[in-house]
């Protein structure tokens, strides 16, 4: 439910957008560092939406990287612990008779 809603806000967001856009369609003024150049609005306004989608999926991208390393990570620990549990729960239920000798020993001197 949450993926249509995300969608329905994009296409909606992308509509407003598109039309914004091309109700603007008169020539401007851009100026850059080395120079300045004249373009149609509805080109800057698409071109800064079209650079912050791209800006904004870099670092969405790089922010599921990082939860994806994470969760490998904490799974295995977790295997790690199960592993660890199981061979205490072995141990709890078969003792090792070698420990039990040498216990006994240590108890007799």
């Amino acid at each position: 439910m949450k993926t249509q809603w995300s969608l329905l806000l994009a296409i909606l967001f992308a509509v407003v957008i598109a039309v914004f856009a091309v109700m603007n369609v008169e020539p401007v003024e851009v100026d850059y560092f080395f120079g300045i150049a004249h373009w149609p609005l509805i080109l800057v306004i698409l071109g800064s939406v079209l650079a912050g989608v791209v800006i904004m999926g870099a670092v969405g991208t790089r922010r599921i990287m990082a939860l994806k390393k994470e969760l490998r990570k904490v799974r295995k620990e977790r295997d790690e612990l199960s592993v660890r549990s199981h061979l205490a729960e072995k141990d709890a239920a078969e003792p090792d008779e070698r420990k039990n000798l040498y216990n006994s020993v240590e108890r007799t001197n």
